[in-house]
């Protein structure tokens, strides 16, 4: 069977997206052999094409163990790709049909995508980990997430506000996992992978967007950057105190994240929070944020940074 359209042969994304699953088995185990030969590329065009047919490819799968074992394999593709350039342009693909694609999606298939979307982030994670969390690579996955088409793109109306939710939702929990699951990871350079977000926050036209950042995912991270700091007999003040009781400890980022650069090693997370905090009085002080943006990021930057005692 061909992996990609050839002149004498139909194109895998008829097979991806059959009816039949031992059809659709095969052509992911044949396109997984396919992206693990490191003299393969794949054009622009083709990737569309390939995409559109893995997309078909999970839509057709109908049993919860299936949706579950599929959407673990479609991911782990990502690290079969030899290169992290070609795994970037794997990613790349996926993300730009799942914007293009998502509005079609039923409410009886928006789980098992909101699903597959959480595996991809953590891929994602675990190969930019791979990589020591090379600069050059997380800025190219900061470039997927918020370029034009992108999950996270603030200027670009086709986007559905739903997708940003959700990666909001499961990123410092993703991130966490991928830490984990290793022995002595490299610092996380959180400055590098949440700049998507604090660029979202400043230029997003919606008021609900930003509250979504905040609340699901700068909040959370915060409490947890701090809640290890404090022992027993001195606890944190009353909001610390209920969102520590809301939010996972997150152990494994609080102790392996360091601000942009791995090769410092991680450092306290008070110091990182408020580190993190001045990123985002830079980001609202830029012209292109909103100004109903600006404001709420300058009071989340001074509530949260006078708070917190004078580490450095």
């Amino acid at each position: 069977m061909s992996v990609l359209p050839s002149a004498g042969g139909p194109p895998l994304g008829k097979y991806l997206a059959s009816t039949d699953k031992k059809t659709r088995d095969k052509a992911i185990k044949s396109l997984s052999l396919f992206l693990s030969d490191g003299q393969n590329a794949i054009s622009k065009p083709d990737m569309d094409k390939l995409w559109k047919g893995i997309f078909y490819c999970f839509w057709m799968s109908d049993k919860p163990l299936v949706q579950q074992g599929l959407a673990t394999e479609l991911a782990e593709l990502i690290l079969t790709i030899t290169t992290t350039s070609g795994s970037l342009l794997f990613l790349r693909g996926f993300w730009e049909t799942t914007v293009r694609e998502w509005n079609g999606i039923d409410r009886l298939r928006i789980d098992k995508y909101y699903m597959l979307i959480r595996r991809f982030v953590n891929a994602t994670f675990r190969l930019l980990l791979r990589s020591r969390w090379d600069k050059a690579s997380c800025q190219e996955y900061n470039d997927i997430l918020t370029g034009e088409g992108g999950p996270l793109c603030s200027g670009d109306i086709r986007v559905p506000a739903s997708l940003a939710y959700h990666i909001a939702d499961i990123y410092v929990e993703e991130l966490d996992k991928a830490l984990g699951g290793v022995s002595l990871p490299s610092p996380a350079p959180l400055a590098i992978l949440l700049e998507p977000f604090f660029t979202l926050a400043a230029r997003t036209p919606t008021a609900v967007t930003y509250k979504r950042i905040q609340n699901a995912l700068l909040d959370p991270l915060f409490t947890a950057l701090v809640h290890e700091q404090f022992p027993e007999d001195e606890p944190p003040k009353s909001k610390r105190i209920r969102l520590a009781a809301e939010t996972p400890s997150s152990s494994h980022l609080v102790s392996n994240a360091c601000y942009s650069d791995s090769e410092e090693g991680p450092i306290n997370g008070s110091i990182l929070k408020k580190k993190l905090l001045r990123r985002i009085f830079e980001v609202a002080s830029h012209p292109d944020t909103r100004d109903s943006n600006r404001r709420k990021m300058y009071a989340l930057w001074k509530e949260s940074y006078e708070e917190e005692p004078d580490d450095e």
